[in-house]
């Protein structure tokens, strides 16, 4: 089924424009050596830098607030506008479309992991979502960045179940290809599927819950999310570069009803390389379950 209210990024460009947030000022990164993930601090502690440690390119885009590795839920339609257009209830861990930052709380860091806690805003009307708090804890290991994401809400309304983005993942233009297993034959090294997204959102079924957005030459970032078979993606067509104005994007989709007392805890495992580095590291993941998110 269509899902309107996974159109955010083009509209973001359409309704909005001011400058990304700086490369260094207000940002947390880990290191191992291997792979380099900064986080924003003024963001809501939204991930919005990934690369290697050695060239240190972002392989991410943060053009805006909406644009990160970042939670981001959905509600029922509650009489909010994103510029002209009827919206719903979306708490989003970055900010709002105006360029408003979601409040941190909490931040922390050791040598090998990061943790973050915040408040959301909601993405049209720009209210803090005080009913609903956001977590992360990150830590790197090898060739891999693990994040455990922790969605709480304490609110009274009960929303109904809808597609939701476990998480929203935008990365550079300069990777145009979204790869990905949806064959009969799972965890088997079967043959790959890969797309170039257009506009607008292209929904994907998939049987080995990962993805990789890639250059040309299987170069680039993979996410797997376990537990998720469904996938929505685009291009939004412009400049390249971690800030630029264009970006692809594809969020992993789960279906669920956000209502009182709601704790939604899940894994994200992030890799760079090339198609077969990105598939080897999630089998074995995937073969070994290893969980080493700090508690």
């Amino acid at each position: 089924m269509k899902t309107p209210f996974l159109i955010i990024p083009l509209l973001i460009f359409l309704l909005v424009c001011h400058n990304a947030p700086g490369d260094e000022a207000g940002k947390a990164f880990l290191d191992n050596g291997a792979i380099r993930l900064g986080v924003d601090l003024e963001s809501g502690g939204s991930v919005f830098s990934f690369s290697r440690s050695t060239n240190r390119r972002n392989l991410l885009n943060h053009w805006d607030r909406g644009r990160f590795i970042q939670q981001s839920f959905y509600g029922d339609p509650d009489g909010s506008l994103w510029g002209k257009q009827k919206w719903r209830w979306n708490p989003v861990q970055g900010g709002d479309y105006r360029g408003h930052p979601a409040r941190l709380l909490d931040f922390n860091s050791t040598s090998t992991t990061l943790y973050c806690r915040s408040i959301p805003k909601h993405w049209a009307k720009g209210d803090d979502i005080t009913e609903a708090l956001m977590e992360q804890w990150i830590v790197l290991k090898g060739n891999v960045a693990h994040i455990r994401y922790r969605f709480s809400y304490t609110g009274e309304h009960g929303h109904k179940a809808t597609h939701q983005e476990m998480p929203a993942v935008f990365v550079d233009y300069a990777l145009p290809n979204l790869v990905f297993y949806n064959g009969d034959n799972p965890w088997k090294e079967d043959t790959l599927t890969t797309v170039v997204p257009g506009w607008p959102n292209e929904y994907h079924k998939r049987t080995e819950p990962w993805s990789a957005c890639v250059d040309d030459h299987n170069m680039g970032i993979g996410v797997y999310t376990p537990g998720t078979n469904d996938i929505t993606s685009y291009r939004f067509k412009g400049s390249d570069g971690p800030g630029g104005s264009g970006c692809s994007y594809f969020a992993p989709l789960r279906t669920l009803a956000v209502t009182k007392g709601l704790v939604m805890d899940y894994d994200v495992y992030l890799t760079i390389g090339s198609v077969p580095e990105i598939r080897k590291r999630f089998y074995e993941i995937h073969s070994t379950k290893y969980k080493d998110s700090p508690d």
